[in-house]
């Protein structure tokens, strides 16, 4: 393997089939580490010691669920890190582009050093495999996940209609998850510690005032009021609702019925000629759709 002079492997470049996956219309996590990994030949793997890993800066995820990093701990114990990291060089030792969790993992097992693959990346490059891994792979708090939609809006200067696309997901659920970041701080917090669900979060971004948010938030909490009687109580003269969202166009009968299955699924529905087309990103996404609709698959 070519070397530099202080004895480590030269960086490769993303490759062309990788520059051409960034700047396609969709990108999925699943296909850049499988294109990654396509690219790397075997002697390429090199083994880093975790003390030199630093996390990627474009991290999402604040908190990782001890007992699955204890359960894929258990599992690294028996059969190893069943899949090299990614990783970028920087100034002192490497900075991981995706897969934190098997590092996290793998110092619980009691493992020095991981597999790895190094390659380059651009910080935009870092920031969108990283949140493409936790969106599509991970199970993120909604606040996290709303956070991550923002930061990738944000850096790629993309409408809320281009995230939606790029990410296969119906404008709806990126307009929904970004409402709630406009919510007061504590109950962003409570929506991580899972004290409302994200469907009671999502009825009180839609209010103006914060005083109200809050007392509504506390009626939850205290009463275990469902979403639907929230909705109810949302509805009330003295509650300031923000801008209603104007009645939309319709471009066939139904429009509203396609939006409503979209919220629902979080992902793009099209209804037409008597057709119903449900997009999912990867096998994981459409597991998580098959989910919601309660669907068991036998194998």
């Amino acid at each position: 393997m070519e070397t530099n002079e202080s004895g480590i492997p030269k960086r490769k470049a993303l490759g062309k089939g990788l520059e051409e996956l960034f700047n396609s219309e969709i990108l999925t996590y699943t296909t850049v580490e499988d294109q990654i990994m396509d690219e790397t030949k075997n002697d390429e793997i090199i083994h880093i010691k975790i003390s030199d890993l630093r996390p990627n800066p474009y991290q999402p995820r604040k908190v990782f669920d001890e007992a699955a990093l204890n359960e894929l701990a258990e599992s690294i114990k028996e059969h190893g890190v069943f899949q090299p990291i990614i990783v970028k060089k920087s100034i002192k030792g490497y900075e991981i582009i995706a897969g934190e969790r098997r590092v996290k993992a793998s110092k619980i097992a009691g493992l020095e050093e991981v597999p790895a693959i190094v390659r380059e990346f651009n910080d935009t490059q870092m920031m969108e495999i990283a949140l493409l891994e936790n969106l599509q792979r991970e199970n993120l708090t909604a606040i996290e996940e709303a956070e991550a939609y923002k930061k990738l809006q944000d850096t790629l200067i993309l409408t809320q209609e281009e995230l939606a696309k790029r990410l296969g997901k119906s404008r709806s659920h990126i307009t929904n998850m970004l409402g709630l970041l406009t919510l007061p701080e504590n109950i962003q917090s409570d929506i991580n510690e899972k004290k409302i669900s994200m469907a009671h979060a999502r009825v009180l971004s839609k209010l103006e005032d914060e005083n109200q948010q809050k007392e509504l938030e506390q009626k939850v909490i205290d009463e275990g009021l469902s979403v639907r009687a929230l909705e109810v109580l949302t509805k009330e003269p003295n509650i300031q609702k923000t801008n209603p969202q104007k009645q939309k166009k319709m471009n066939n009968e139904y429009s509203y019925l396609q939006d409503e299955i979209s919220e629902k699924l979080g992902t793009k529905v099209t209804i037409k000629k008597n057709k119903m087309e449900i997009s999912f990103v990867n096998d994981s996404d459409l597991n998580r759709i098959l989910e919601i609709l309660n669907i068991e698959v036998g194998r």
